[in-house]
């Protein structure tokens, strides 16, 4: 059997780019996407790749159109598009009462539009080859709310509403479509608060730390495997007990 193929969006920065390393790892082809970069932070991701099969291919996942071409794309140059993974985000954080609605629509087009985008392109494919693993990054802020972040937690809660009935229209066709809520994870954007606010987050964190973004990357990487082919329409919390439910 050949490679499966893996698109992961917002493929480069701290959690996307340990993804496409764990997909990597596990014997994929992946392809991170992400926006047109600065040549310096592309050089960076590809000397942190370097020796995995991992390419880059610039898109805006916010753009139908563009996602769509993205499909075909990768499909005619590397055979199929097997595994995606909606992980693109942004915040544009503010009180819902001092919230512009430009602030509304780039956290919804963004967080939850481009896995519309990129789920109604790759599906045709994933069909008619009978397999499909897709996997779509959620957030625990989508489950519990977050103070300033009404956008966001729209976003994330809508992704899991995605997951959940898309499942089921395509649960007898090979393909699987399931979503991980992440914690607090260690990141660029997390080690910029200030230290007591962390400290703070730690303390009611009941596995002690915060979470890294291999976590991440290794559910993924379990729910994108061949084996995995009977759980779907679920939501795995990965933030180490910060948050529990049914």
């Amino acid at each position: 059997m050949s490679k499966r193929i893996a698109v992961v969006t917002g493929g480069i920065g701290g959690l996307g780019t340990a993804i496409c390393i764990s997909l990597a790892s596990a014997g994929r082809t992946v392809v991170a996407v992400d926006l047109p970069s600065r040549e310096e932070r592309l050089q960076a991701f590809q000397r942190e790749v370097e020796g995995l099969d991992i390419r880059f291919a610039a898109a805006d996942v916010g753009d139908h159109a563009a996602c769509a071409g993205l499909v075909r794309s990768i499909e005619a140059d590397l055979g199929s598009l097997d595994i995606l993974v909606n992980n693109a985000g942004i915040t544009r954080d503010s009180t819902l009462r001092k919230m512009a609605r430009q602030q509304w629509d780039d956290v919804l087009d963004v967080n939850l539009g481009s896995a519309f985008n990129l789920c109604s392109s790759a599906l045709e494919g994933m069909l008619a080859r009978g397999f499909g693993r897709i996997v779509n990054i959620s957030s625990v802020s989508g489950q519990t709310g977050n103070f300033g972040q009404g956008n966001y937690a729209a976003a994330k809660a809508g992704l899991h509403g995605l997951t959940m009935s898309l499942a089921r229209e395509v649960a007898s066709k090979g393909i699987t479509v399931n979503s991980i809520s992440p914690g607090y994870i260690e990141t660029a954007m997390t080690a910029a608060m200030p230290q007591p606010v962390l400290e703070k987050i730690v303390a009611s964190i009941p596995a002690g730390r915060m979470g890294r973004p291999e976590d991440i990357a290794r559910t993924v990487v379990f729910l994108s495997d061949e084996a995995a082919g009977y759980l779907t329409g679920a939501n795995l919390p990965v933030n180490g007990g910060l948050f529990m439910s049914f």
